[in-house]
């Protein structure tokens, strides 16, 4: 099978300022079976090796022109290890019964980004159905919003008194 390759150019996002995640992690969910990314940003984006890597994707990354990087992700031919793939939501997630209802919670705070995203993108893979996940980060979570519309939820954020968020995130 001859694989073909998508671009991603995600340098002008960053260079103005946004955050490209969610971005490159949309257009990892597109790949078909056939296809690598080319991603090209500005500095080498090692957070995301290790992200990627967990979907079971390997990397090649070489300094380009003007200091910039060029990242050729691949499927590595291995399936992600679950275990290995799951361990920091299992360490960060929990479920949590009250009177007032049941639902899952994930503690992000302290992780530094992409982390808390990724972490409550993965536990959202696994909430049952009718069941609400509360998470629970350092920042609000701006980034995220546009993840859940894409796969079928809704999030709500409040601001703790200190000066944390809670976003209540449900399918619609």
């Amino acid at each position: 099978m001859n694989s073909q390759t998508v671009t991603l150019d995600v340098r002008e996002d960053i260079r103005n300022g946004g955050e490209p995640f969610s971005k490159i992690m949309s257009a990892v969910a597109q790949l078909r079976p056939d296809e690598n990314l080319l991603l090209l940003a500005p500095f080498e984006p090692k957070p995301l090796f290790g992200v990627l890597a967990k979907q079971g994707f390997a990397h090649t990354a070489r300094e380009i022109e003007n200091g910039d990087w060029e990242v050729l992700f691949t499927r590595s031919g291995e399936k992600p290890d679950a275990a290995i793939a799951s361990a920091p939501v299992q360490r960060a997630v929990r479920e949590v019964e009250t009177k007032g209802g049941r639902w899952l919670e994930v503690d992000a705070r302290g992780l530094e980004p992409p982390q808390p995203l990724v972490t409550i993108l993965e536990a959202l893979a696994n909430l049952p159905a009718g069941a609400e996940l509360r998470a629970h980060t350092d920042r609000r979570p701006m980034h995220l919003y546009a993840q859940l519309e894409e796969r079928g939820f809704t999030g709500e954020t409040e601001e703790k008194n200190d000066g944390s968020f809670i976003t209540k995130i449900r399918r619609r």
